[in-house]
């Protein structure tokens, strides 16, 4: 990160990518339904008329919402700068085709989320011949699915490592907007290259991923917020125009491991995600 970044980028920067603030688990075992319920409560209870807007992730088939903190739109990410590309193990929303719950996972993070609905063949699962974004977490294999967050921001700066690089001295309060796209990982090379996806480059002036898919159907937009389990048992104060697609791509392993080894966000692993945001109180109405 730049140096000249504020202090408050880097405090941002450590939630936005779904980093744990606990350590990592060292058995992966999931935790109880209880754990998971009490997190929830202590998100509720930290977020007490406290004034937050609203939260992300969500189940964007539901549009009910009870939290009336409003605030602007961002515009279309086509008029705003890319400024961060990372991804989470798993979907942190839930809907479209991506609706099977993975389980309460490790409690921070990990082992949790959506999976894809589908079905794949035994060609598309078959064996990867090396492991793929290893961490202390796991590592992803074919069958997995991830969401893909293609962050933008009103702010003039240079795609970087994370929400650090959304921001800059000159404007600490941008309008930031999430295109996000959920794939599922087969091991078949005719699949979506996943550094094709992840293609930058400046289009009229601004940053853009080129890529993006725009035949997944129709974006769900809601207000919400950034996400990762660091939020699990606090509010996130980020306010973040987000659009999910609710149809799942296939995405080759071979390209995901070829984007991890190097990218120009630093990314090498999937992040872990945000407990679903489900009190009425945390969710905008959209």
């Amino acid at each position: 990160m730049n140096k000249k970044v504020l202090k408050l980028a880097t405090t941002a920067s450590f939630l936005i990518l779904g980093t744990s603030v606990y350590a990592a688990s060292s058995n992966h075992e999931a935790v109880s339904d209880d754990v998971i319920a009490g997190q929830r409560a202590a998100l509720a209870k930290s977020t007490e008329d406290a004034g937050f807007g609203p939260q992300a992730p969500r189940d964007i088939s539901a549009h009910e919402g009870s939290n009336h903190r409003a605030f602007q739109a961002a515009p279309a990410y086509t008029a705003m700068n890319l400024c961060n590309i990372h991804f989470h193990e798993n979907a942190e929303h839930k809907g479209g085709e991506f609706t099977t719950y993975a389980g309460n996972g490790d409690g921070h993070g990990f082992g949790t989320g959506f999976k894809y609905d589908g079905e794949l063949t035994e060609a598309e699962l078959a064996h990867y011949d090396h492991k793929v974004g290893l961490s202390d977490h796991g590592d992803l294999e074919p069958g997995d699915t991830i969401e893909v967050h293609y962050v933008y921001t009103t702010a003039k700066i240079e795609p970087g490592a994370t929400l650090g690089s959304c921001l800059s001295e000159a404007i600490n309060n941008p309008q930031l907007r999430v295109e996000a796209q959920v794939y599922v990982i087969v091991n078949d090379d005719k699949a979506l290259n996943f550094v094709d996806l992840a293609h930058h480059e400046v289009v009229d002036g601004l940053h853009q991923a080129t890529n993006i898919p725009s035949n997944t159907g129709t974006p769900v937009e809601y207000a919400g917020s950034t996400t990762g389990p660091g939020y699990n048992e606090k509010g996130s104060p980020f306010q973040v125009t987000w659009s999910v697609r609710p149809e799942v791509a296939k995405v080759s392993i071979s390209s995901l491991d070829t984007w991890l080894q190097s990218n120009s966000f630093d990314e090498d692993h999937a992040h872990g995600v945000r407990n679903l945001v489900v009190n009425p109180d945390l969710l905008s109405a959209f």
